[in-house]
């Protein structure tokens, strides 16, 4: 037997997916795009080449958690100088920037690899409804 050897795939050829965030876990909805982004649910995944497909979300202020997590989840900064702490709760954030919140959690299920930039470069998440890629034709996220 030979062993496959996957070549990457030029951006035209890329896949285009959209997710619709209303009502669904963030966790659960964010390995589901994370495995999307890197090119995990494909046959001929391979860790060195990148092949993952583009992902837009929509409604990412609708996003769902689950127990006290909008009261008690934190996402924190450091400025590097004393005191230079920051830390806003979910609750802030789904007010501030609501598309932040799932790109921090898929941002941190990303390889941390060479092609990271590449794959959240193919994330596109709007808050609301509506979306600027429909000429793409995206198709509905095969999980969801």
């Amino acid at each position: 037997m030979k062993t496959l050897v996957a070549k990457s795939i030029p951006n035209k050829d890329r896949k285009w997916f959209i997710v619709d965030a209303e009502g669904k876990n963030l966790g659960r909805l964010a390995t589901s795009i994370a495995r999307t982004l890197s090119g995990r649910n494909r046959v001929d995944y391979t860790p060195h080449i990148d092949n993952g497909d583009y992902v837009v979300v929509i409604n990412a202020e609708k996003i769902a958690v689950t127990g006290k997590k909008e009261d008690t989840k934190m996402y924190r900064t450091h400025s590097q100088y004393m005191g230079g702490l920051k830390e806003i709760p979910l609750s802030r954030m789904r007010v501030k920037d609501p598309a932040q919140i799932l790109i921090h959690a898929i941002d941190g299920m990303i390889p941390h690899t060479k092609h990271r930039n590449a794959m959240l470069m193919r994330l596109k998440v709007q808050a609301g409804a509506t979306h600027a890629h429909e000429a793409q034709k995206p198709t509905p996220l095969p999980e969801f």
